[in-house]
């Protein structure tokens, strides 16, 4: 969609806000546009930088008035459906951290990253329940549930932690809600991602966490069997503060991978414990004798370098990805995602991660939200990098053919913020909720956002 704004309403709209109001063809317009998934090209019809939150209201206002969608952007990881046409509201400049050390809490602006806040709460003994990516926005993370591949099974999703939250709606009214006031869109906000409105803070737990024991062991891909037996294995006997991943990774051969893993099907077990250093290291025992290990990082840990466990890509990088929720992970699934994405399989899946869930994952939150499906045990999760036209369309079969070798196991769902670009119609997005619970998110949609403003995202659409 095309949609130019005459230059005397951007005129207007520049007057009401302290950032940058910015057009095609402005200086800047890229730079302010630009979100971490390159495969993703912005293009909307304006794009304000806000500052604050009165910025956020003048351009969710201005939207409004001229019967515009709105797009937000934060850190720009969670960018997945253009925005051609639309008014983008950047708040990458929302920063502020506030951390209340005796209630163990932290008020925290709409974009401040994973990182800034372990690094503010780590002095005064706490952590926040951070996923694997340490650049990735704390608020889109937990909106969306918010998966920690470190603390989860232990204290649950990071909606389940949400103590309140500002929210600009689509009328440009500023509201703080809680489990006492407004509750429905509380409730929806807390697994309903971005569909209710621009949230512009947070209040949210913190957790009494300084140190870990965890880390990575690579392997060649020869021995692929045996790691995942021994991954299995001790996924049987895991207490509720020990998770762990693996992957299939397929690194290029480029100077910034270590020289041992370039260019070569290698097996990346990922482990997270919580408990005394000794007892995991005895739980890991079976792991490292399962092969020789290629590269082994699992040690001591301060919090504050938990991203050295699963080393998620830092950079901006085109890519194309696709999940699903898995009941169980037995023998014969192990075997069937090795023949289908194993060594000597030809693949563009550059990644493909089977991470365990369970534990106080799949416990209900003391104050309900609309983050569902926790009966999963398991997590499939891959993707494919590059840069060029038609890409989309080259890697979703293959793709496919990894979720499809794992469908007996599948529970048919998956989780919000693993949604990717291929899931995008009203159905594959339903497959994040319950059905209750996703008939209940229309509703608070049709209250909130009957017009569906906020609908450049895995759109939640108002119930008629």
């Amino acid at each position: 969609m095309t949609y130019v704004i005459d230059r005397s309403d951007l005129g207007r709209l520049a007057s009401e806000v302290r950032g940058p109001v910015l057009a095609p063809g402005d200086d800047d317009y890229a730079e302010e546009t630009a979100t971490w998934n390159q495969a993703q090209v912005e293009r909307p019809a304006v794009v304000v930088g806000a500052t604050n939150v009165a910025d956020v209201q003048a351009a969710v206002r201005f939207a409004g008035v001229n019967d515009l969608p709105v797009a937000t952007v934060a850190t720009g990881h969670g960018a997945v459906v253009a925005s051609d046409g639309a008014v983008m509201v950047n708040i990458r400049r929302l920063r502020d951290i506030v951390v209340d050390t005796p209630s163990r809490s932290a008020t925290i602006g709409g974009a401040v990253t994973a990182k800034s806040l372990i690094d503010a709460a780590f002095p005064e003994g706490l952590a926040p329940l951070a996923g694997s990516s340490p650049n990735v926005g704390v608020v889109g993370y937990a909106l969306g549930g918010g998966l920690s591949s470190t603390l989860g099974r232990t204290y649950g999703w990071a909606a389940d932690h949400v103590r309140s939250a500002d929210i600009v709606t689509p009328d440009g009214e500023l509201r703080h809600i809680d489990a006492g006031h407004e509750p429905d869109l509380f409730w929806a906000i807390r697994g309903g991602k971005g569909n209710f409105g621009v949230v512009t803070s947070l209040d949210l737990d913190l957790v009494p966490t300084t140190e870990l024991y965890g880390g990575g062991i690579y392997f060649a891909g020869e021995h692929v069997g045996p790691v995942i037996d021994a991954f299995r294995r001790l996924v049987a006997e895991s207490p509720q503060e020990l998770t762990l991943s693996f992957a299939f990774m397929r690194l290029p051969d480029h100077p910034d991978v270590p020289e041992p893993l370039r260019d070569r099907f290698t097996v990346h077990v990922r482990v997270a414990y919580l408990g005394p250093p000794a007892e995991g290291e005895r739980l890991v025992t079976g792991l490292r004798a399962a092969a020789p290990a290629l590269a082994d990082t699992v040690a001591e840990m301060p919090y504050t370098e938990i991203a050295a466990i699963h080393q998620d890509p830092l950079d901006p990088v085109p890519t194309y990805e696709m999940s699903t929720l898995l009941s169980d992970f037995p023998a014969a699934a192990e075997q069937a995602l090795i023949d289908v994405a194993g060594p000597g399989v030809d693949t563009p899946a550059a990644m493909i991660e089977i991470r365990q869930l369970g534990g106080a994952l799949g416990q209900d939150p003391s104050v309900p939200n609309a983050v569902g499906n926790r009966d999963a045990r398991f997590q499939l999760f891959g993707g494919a990098f590059g840069a060029g036209p038609g890409l989309g369309d080259r890697f979703r079969a293959p793709l496919n053919a990894i979720s499809g070798a794992l469908a007996p196991w599948s529970t048919g769902h998956q989780q919000a913020n693993f949604l990717t670009g291929y899931d995008l119609a009203p159905e594959a997005v339903a497959r994040a909720y319950e059905p209750a619970t996703y008939h209940r998110l229309r509703d608070v949609k049709r209250t909130y956002d009957p017009g569906n403003m906020f609908r450049i995202n895995h759109n939640i659409p108002p119930e008629p």
